[in-house]
């Protein structure tokens, strides 16, 4: 979808500043939001392209506007309510009126560090098909703008690029963030220009590589 993560080429909201020595969390609240989202995806009510979608689908003046574990908790809460895990009262009231539901699963604080980096992977299904694609093969990204989750830049529609590496068969994130299932396809790793991006007054040294799944190209 176009919302306000889709940020890339746009103008006019001032550099980014780098913290020096930045830490993990610049507030208590923070880290336990981001223990919250973690522990709640364990429960197996939705899968991570959907907490995305939560993510990018708030309103683009709060997702520009709120710091970044803010725009987490907005999201998780979100997932929450749409999976009758809890009431709007609730969520206002912070006490609980209804049963709790049930869940496929729960996140025990010996397991944390195990199951984070156990994920690496869990995105990998089978190869069904030959890949459309080869290293070195240009190839233009479709234009489309989509009113659900896309991993296709906006910035990125219509454009020519060259694949530098194919990246195995894996869950297609615009069918699974949206409820379409994992509809796995082909993922390459796609390099363009600078100045094919945002035109000839760009340097010409500078590139940009999108991880981009096959039904976001054709061949060029």
């Amino acid at each position: 979808m176009n919302g306000g993560a889709d940020l890339g080429g746009m103008q006019g909201f001032g550099p980014v500043v780098e913290e020096e020595n930045e830490p993990h969390f610049h507030a208590d609240w923070e880290s336990r939001v981001m223990g919250m989202v973690v522990a709640l995806g364990a429960c197996g009510q939705w899968n991570i392209d959907q907490s995305r979608l939560a993510r990018e689908s708030l309103p683009p003046a709060d997702y520009l506007s709120f710091p970044y574990y803010h725009i987490w908790l907005e999201g998780v809460q979100k997932l929450l309510l749409s999976r009758d895990m809890l009431t709007a009262d609730e969520l206002k009231s912070g006490k609980l009126s209804l049963p709790p539901i049930e869940v496929r699963g729960t996140l025990k604080p010996e397991a944390v560090w195990d199951g984070l980096h156990s994920l690496a992977g869990a995105a990998d299904r089978p190869e069904e098909r030959p890949a459309a694609f080869e290293i070195g093969q240009q190839v233009k990204t479709i234009n489309q703008h989509p009113e659900g989750h896309t991993r296709l830049p906006r910035y990125a529609r219509g454009h020519i690029g060259r694949v530098t590496k194919v990246l195995g068969f894996h869950v297609f994130p615009d069918s699974s963030g949206n409820d379409r299932g994992p509809d796995p396809q082909w993922l390459y790793q796609v390099e363009f220009t600078a100045q094919e991006l945002w035109g000839p007054d760009k340097n010409p040294n500078d590139v940009v590589t999108l991880d981009l799944w096959e039904p976001h190209l054709v061949q060029a």
